[in-house]
């Protein structure tokens, strides 16, 4: 009856726009070189429990998805519409004319169009499966639509994306940027790799950085090269800016030679993105649609397999991990309960379904002790799993060098939590340029630890970071090399 409803309602939407439409006047690229190189990775008790998130979306640049959004918000599910006229007569929300003739912008039109077509193709395709989501979230974050297109420039719309900087996401963050937008980014959940929350979030930092510069292009350049060295172009080359205003400020400022080549080269990749994007068969381009990332939302509490959350779902564990990318161990976290996303219209009795499950299926771990003389390697040797897959649920443990003590209480991990584990890097390591890590400071931690951990000194972390006491904070950004 509900779909019936909206149905019904978008005709009459649509029926009303076709009419203000015909009373209204006719409306008169060297081989790709991302900003960051991304590579594919392998994918505290709450008093309360939180509210759901409202994340369920459908993916269109329709008219019928735009009404559809407008009417009834992200949740609604339609299916896309032709973009034939759409392609006829493209409009941007960005500033896409003023620039087309720009030299660094017809070099990547002519890339996007030429040899790296089919990448092209292939990153736009992902990106169709969330591009009505993350449309809605720029919308309501009172930023133009088309910065979609960033998206494209910074991971080709992987959630797994990993770059040489330990970047991650759609939106490529670093670990305590991300943390700075309200994300959790931890040992268990890494939501950088959540589409939609992770999308919120960036709409939250690009707002900021607009409110701080007052050029959406500035903004772009500063989410790619840092607030700061932005700020200190605009500083340090201020007479040769004078009399610039608008987006012509950052065309200007790159030509100073100051900013990296990567930033300099962002927004002419963005730009060229949304005309080739738009205008997809002058471009040579056929782009074929997927279907919308959807899914409802169940809570669930700590240390319950995702397995477990599958069956009592009805689905696949393949098909629940997909729509949960940001969980990281194939089990939900130890402490409290998080929000598990699961297919549209599987939530219905989810906990009936869940707590019919017998308790063993729902038991992710067993529990051994280590023997006299016997060292992690040695644990995970004798329990039959690789040392890497037991450190995941023994983090502390498997960082212990030489012998653990005589009866530690290891966790080994079941075949199901093991199948729905995910191997990726540590998320609280942050890697600036070749050389320089960082590591996010977690509760617990001390500098002796860190420095241990790094195979540095104490003295050598303080003179990094020019820290003159031994006191540390959760959160806190701490360069080991």
């Amino acid at each position: 009856m509900r779909v019936t409803r909206i149905v019904v309602r978008l005709a009459s939407l649509l029926a009303l726009g076709a009419c203000a439409r015909a009373a209204a006047p006719a409306r008169t690229p060297a081989p790709i070189s991302w900003p960051i190189d991304t590579l594919p990775a392998a994918s505290a008790t709450a008093p309360t429990p939180p509210s759901p998130p409202v994340d369920t979306i459908a993916v269109s640049a329709s008219e019928v998805t735009k009404q559809a959004v407008a009417v009834f918000g992200d949740s609604v599910g339609v299916p896309p519409d032709s973009t034939a006229e759409a392609e006829e007569d493209p409009v941007w929300d960005i500033d896409v004319r003023a620039y087309e003739t720009h030299a660094r912008v017809e070099h990547y039109v002519n890339m996007f169009s030429g040899e790296a077509k089919g990448r092209i193709v292939e990153r736009l395709e992902r990106g169709s499966r969330y591009e009505g989501m993350i449309r809605a979230k720029l919308k309501a974050a009172g930023l133009p639509e088309d910065m979609y297109y960033l998206a494209l420039i910074e991971s080709g719309y992987s959630p797994d994306a990993y770059s040489r900087a330990a970047a991650v996401g759609i939106w490529q963050f670093m670990t305590a940027t991300a943390r700075g937008t309200g994300l959790r980014v931890d040992w268990w959940v890494d939501e950088r790799r959540h589409p939609s929350r992770s999308t919120a979030a960036a709409a939250r930092h690009l707002g900021w950085l607009k409110d701080q510069f007052g050029s959406l292009y500035l903004a772009a350049a500063a989410y790619n090269g840092g607030s700061g060295r932005v700020s200190r172009g605009l500083t340090r080359y201020a007479d040769e800016l004078e009399g610039t205003s608008g987006e012509d400020v950052f065309f200007a400022l790159a030509e100073q030679n100051y900013l990296r080549r990567e930033t300099r080269d962002y927004v002419p990749q963005l730009i060229a993105a949304a005309l080739v994007a738009k205008s997809p068969s002058r471009y040579g381009l056929t782009i074929k649609r997927r279907p919308p990332f959807e899914y409802d939302s169940v809570l669930v509490g700590p240390s319950v397999p995702l397995a477990a959350v599958a069956k009592a779902s009805g689905v696949t564990l393949s098909e629940l991990t997909e729509l949960n990318t940001h969980l990281l161990r194939g089990v939900t976290p130890p402490k409290g309960s998080v929000f598990v996303n699961v297919p549209l219209g599987r939530a219905e009795g989810f906990t009936a379904a869940l707590d019919s499950i017998p308790v063993a299926e729902r038991t992710p771990y067993k529990r051994v002790a280590s023997n006299q003389g016997e060292s992690f390697a040695a644990v995970a040797k004798r329990v039959g799993v690789t040392t890497k897959q037991l450190g995941w649920f023994n983090p502390a443990d498997a960082k212990r060098k030489g012998r653990l003590g005589t009866g530690t209480t290891i966790l080994v991990p079941s075949d199901d939590v093991l199948r729905a584990a995910r191997d990726v890097p540590d998320p609280g390591v942050e890697i600036y340029g070749s050389s320089a890590v960082r590591h996010i400071v977690k509760k617990g931690d001390t500098l002796s630890g860190i420095a241990k951990r790094y195979k540095t000194s104490v003295a050598t972390l303080k003179r990094l970071n020019r820290l003159r006491k031994d006191s540390i904070f959760p959160g806190q950004s701490l360069r080991v090399r």
